[in-house]
């Protein structure tokens, strides 16, 4: 069965640095775009990042660019999300997701699979 199993999340102080894992199976992980998403009680599943299937091109929240680094290894069938400098904004559970032949999309409502999420906290 299509599995995604997001790891890595736990509370870090604002500044400091989180990386987050998703691990993919029960599907071809090369023939789809892999994405992250973060929502918080009460507000829409927003986008963060996303990278490519083809040629690994990556897309950022504007308010996330500089901070965050999306990137995969398809030999693992595993996607990252390497965040710096957090900031308590970012505190969100954050959602690994997965888009046949995605070119880069930022609409949750386009992706095809989806992981039950890794809480990430940040404290001030």
């Amino acid at each position: 069965q299509v599995q995604l199993v997001e790891s890595g999340g736990g509370l870090v102080q604002a500044g400091g640095s989180l990386r987050l894992s998703c691990a993919a199976s029960g599907y071809t992980f090369s023939s789809y775009a892999m994405g992250w998403f973060r929502q918080n009680p009460g507000k829409e599943r927003e986008f963060v990042a996303v990278i490519t299937w083809s040629n690994g091109r990556t897309y950022y929240k504007d308010s996330v660019k500089g901070r965050f680094t999306i990137s995969r290894d398809n030999a693992k069938n595993t996607v990252y999300l390497q965040m710096n400098n957090l900031k308590p904004e970012d505190t969100a559970v954050y959602y690994c997701a997965a888009e046949y032949h995605g070119l880069g999309s930022a609409n949750r409502r386009e992706y095809d699979y989806w992981g039950q999420g890794t809480q990430v906290t940040v404290s001030s």
